[in-house]
């Protein structure tokens, strides 16, 4: 099927002369060879994708997945995190460097590039900051970033050293490197398995309070002005730190940040069921909070959307809710939880396929005639199951999984691959 029509879709592509408009999308061996208004003209010898009710898109984009490879293959390869990332309308996805070992050093990065060439989900790693993620020594950022790194985090482990970020945003800043912060003191956090709160105190359970962010975001503020170096904070969850960022951004700041998906519909009550499917970190927070988080996101303060996918094995995750691992399987749960949070389409397109972009410096896809498509087509009314016929993922850590969500990716093309569902 590499000869289709994309019929009579409703196009959502920002600066697009057709935009909102009724479109029909001719594309051969991946390629755009035309694009009219539904019924201004007629195609022969194509496989029509009947696109009624549905909308087109520029394929979403992932700025936090947990890929396990190498070295953790049992939770999630390369393949089966591209497959579940196709499924959910991404074409392109930022890898984490939470691998065994980890993303630290031009040949971790280099192996990942090499494997995952001739995809259809192209898959851009992630550096680490620190040797071994450890927090204690700069690992070859420079090297990483010859070597295909789009940016450089600490992965899940914030970097606890002020010193040491400092030197990542200076040294970055040299060569055009993005750092991402992922913003806990540890000290405050303590190792607690869930949002401190009313509901913490009802369970009895150690709580992480909005404050260990908080003071994490505060601090790499102060850093990145002092480097004046851009910095970028990942799936940040609380009222304050929203309110943090939106001040350093009318300061002139150069910073950006994003939310995870299921942060923007997921509270910590739920935990009071003690299921570890949601046992996240940063942790479920409060109402008050995921409205904060949408206003940021109405508002230009949170950049993007991100899917913080994180597959484990089940022994890591069917016992109980004390020891049990932090992260969900999520990348082909996010449109679903975008449209169930209330936000329009647009926005969602904004915020999950053409911000992630801007903010790592890619390439944004186009559609004119003789480009490479990249393109997502979705019914956001459409219902699904959730399941073991569906899930691409080799792991099953999801809340979501065995329910109906509403909100299905149809088409995805990319890299002169298509993906039909």
């Amino acid at each position: 099927m590499n000869n289709i029509l994309i019929k009579s879709a409703t196009l959502i592509f920002p600066d697009h002369d057709k935009h909102g408009q009724i479109v029909d999308v001719w594309i051969d061996n991946g390629i755009i060879k035309d694009i009219s208004l539904h019924g201004e003209k007629t195609y022969e010898q194509v496989t029509v994708i009947d696109g009624k009710n549905q909308y087109l898109a520029p394929g979403f984009f992932d700025m936090n997945a947990n890929f396990g490879e190498p070295g953790l293959e049992s939770k999630e390869t390369l393949s089966s995190g591209c497959a579940a990332a196709v499924a959910g309308g991404f074409t392109g996805v930022a890898v984490q460097p939470n691998t065994n070992p980890a993303l630290h050093s031009k040949g971790e990065i280099a192996l990942v590039v090499n494997l995952s060439k001739d995809n259809l989900v192209s898959v851009y790693p992630v550096g680490a900051i620190s040797k071994d993620r450890a927090g204690n020594d700069l690992a070859e950022l420079y090297d990483m970033k010859l070597a295909g790194a789009v940016a450089f985090s600490n992965g899940n482990k914030s970097v606890q050293q002020a010193g040491l970020m400092s030197r990542a945003l200076l040294y970055s800043k040299g060569f055009g490197g993005l750092v991402l912060s992922y913003a806990e003191d540890s000290s405050i956090a303590n190792n607690a398995k869930m949002n401190e709160g009313i509901m913490s105190t009802y369970l009895g359970m150690k709580g992480n309070p909005n404050l260990a962010e908080e003071l994490m975001v505060t601090r790499d503020l102060y850093l990145a002005d002092y480097n004046d170096a851009p910095i970028h904070f990942s799936t940040i969850s609380t009222r304050g730190s929203v309110e943090l960022i939106r001040r350093a951004k009318r300061k002139g700041l150069k910073v950006t940040c994003d939310v995870a998906a299921h942060h923007l519909v997921l509270t910590d009550e739920l935990v009071a069921e003690f299921d570890s499917n949601y046992k996240v970190n940063p942790p479920l927070r409060t109402l008050d909070d995921i409205e904060a988080l949408k206003e940021g996101l109405q508002d230009g303060t949170i950049d993007a959307i991100v899917s913080q996918h994180t597959p484990h094995e089940i022994e890591f995750k069917k016992v109980e809710f004390e020891i049990a691992k932090n992260g969900i399987i999520s990348l082909q749960t996010v449109f679903p939880l975008l449209l169930k949070a209330g936000l329009s389409l647009e926005l969602i397109v904004q915020k999950l396929a053409i911000n992630p972009r801007k903010i790592l410096r890619l390439a944004l896809p186009t559609l004119q005639i003789g480009d490479n498509a990249n393109l997502v087509l979705f019914n956001p009314t459409e219902s699904w199951t959730f399941d073991l016929n569906t899930n691409n993922s080799l792991s099953v850590n999801s809340p979501f999984y065995n329910t109906t969500l509403t909100g299905k990716v149809n088409l995805v093309v990319n890299n002169k691959k298509i993906y039909v569902v």
